[in-house]
């Protein structure tokens, strides 16, 4: 569903470069109420709804994260690294405000339980990061929803590479060092959204994932908001036994795939390790369809 490349974080050093071009695209695919979408891009605020009018009125309402470390985006260095959801009036976006849609649509009508949600994928470098991230960035602005990104690739942690944003505590140090939760979740300046991100890297990892204290953590994480979406970057499926010791302790499963790259043979195999009742269905990562062309005449 997404047409975003899985990419490695992109280095400092070619950050604005990259950020540059990205404007000048969106600048170019349309505008919205006599607003270019590069005036979005070039905001510095952090807040997604900041500008957004109307919205208090239509029954907004943030929560309060004064007991969460608070860390600042570099919006540059986000879309740089093809965190293009964070702004709100794209093709991609909308792309993912579809796919929140459907999820949320899916569990209610199939009457699934449960607000923990791990992506993942069959191998690395189909897009599951950059989907979890991109994800729980929709899912921020959703009214009625907050959302909780945890990074649970404990071997090879990312998304605190993508979003720019340096944190030496995550859910490594929590299963392994016993760090309190306090410590872990931090606010990074967008209404409805938490992270537990970075971390030391572990081997391991399969154990700590379906230890007693994951467990534990879990059940928190989950009975304390109702409201809210724990969206889990899981490792791939098949190069590991972490995601077999996690999925039974989670409730949904997104399976994203690369389209011109991931084999049927790949999902096959990757799906044999899941439990299907808990499958939501696959994210298509960097497909060719009209939407991009429906945007812009749509918002022209």
């Amino acid at each position: 569903m997404s047409k975003l490349d899985k990419k490695k974080p992109v280095p400092t050093g070619k950050r604005r470069t990259i950020a540059a071009r990205i404007r000048e695209a969106l600048s170019s695919s349309g505008k919205k109420q006599g607003r270019t979408l590069e005036k979005d891009t070039l905001a510095l605020s952090v807040r997604l709804g900041q500008g957004e009018e109307g919205k208090e009125l239509a029954g907004w309402t943030s929560p309060s994260y004064s007991q969460s470390k608070a860390i600042r985006l570099d919006p540059e260095v986000v879309l740089a690294n093809r965190c293009i959801a964070y702004l709100p009036y794209t093709p991609e976006t909308e792309a993912y405000r579809v796919l929140r849609t459907r999820i949320m649509h899916i569990i209610k009508e199939k009457g699934k339980e449960g607000n923990a949600i791990m992506v993942t994928s069959s191998l690395p470098g189909e897009g599951k990061t950059l989907t979890a991230i991109n994800l729980s960035f929709i899912f921020a602005r959703d009214f009625q929803r907050t959302v909780l990104l945890v990074d649970g690739d404990l071997r090879r942690q990312n998304i605190h590479k993508y979003l720019g944003c340096a944190h030496n505590k995550g859910l490594s140090d929590y299963l392994a060092n016993g760090c309190p939760v306090s410590d872990l979740i931090v606010w990074p300046g967008i209404e409805k959204m938490a992270l537990i991100c970075g971390g030391r890297p572990v081997k391991e990892s399969a154990e700590l994932l379906g230890s007693p204290r994951m467990k534990e953590l879990l059940s928190e994480l989950k009975g304390r908001y109702t409201d809210r979406y724990i969206i889990f970057d899981a490792p791939p499926i098949l190069t590991g036994a972490d995601v077999q010791t996690f999925a039974p302790l989670i409730d949904h499963i997104l399976v994203v795939v690369r389209a011109g790259k991931t084999s049927m043979d790949d999902i096959a195999r990757a799906l044999h390790f899941l439990p299907q009742e808990k499958i939501l269905g696959f994210v298509l990562n960097r497909c060719q369809n009209a939407f991009n062309n429906y945007y812009k005449s749509y918002y022209a």
